[in-house]
């Protein structure tokens, strides 16, 4: 089955890196390369800062473009991965692995057949 594994962070918390940042950049460069080793990895990527977003809507025809999203909370959408897993447990495995799960938040959807 596939799975999106959507990544939430404090984005203050991705500053500048110091040698604690350094360290997590080895250990995601390590969780990389063992999920596309495996070809559980589908596809992933880091999403640029969520002041650079723009929100899109489409109301009774019309088209609205506002920067943003400006939800109330410190967490953002800050990358995703697809995964294709056996088990929703083997997926479950695969994200309580991944470095940031320590400092962020994990949502993991499943695709729909």
């Amino acid at each position: 089955m596939r799975y999106l594994l959507l990544h939430y962070l404090d984005e203050s918390t991705m500053a500048a890196p110091d040698a604690a940042g350094s360290a997590a950049e080895d250990q995601l460069s390590a969780w990389v390369a063992e999920v596309e080793a495996n070809g559980t990895k589908l596809y992933g990527g880091e999403l640029q800062a969520v002041r650079d977003s723009r929100v899109i809507r489409v109301r009774h025809g019309e088209l609205m473009v506002t920067d943003g999203p400006f939800a109330e909370t410190k967490e953002q959408i800050a990358g995703i991965d697809v995964l294709e897993c056996a088990s929703l447990q083997e997926a479950i495995e695969l994200a309580a692995r991944h470095p940031t799960a320590r400092a962020g938040t994990f949502e993991l959807r499943t695709f729909r057949d």
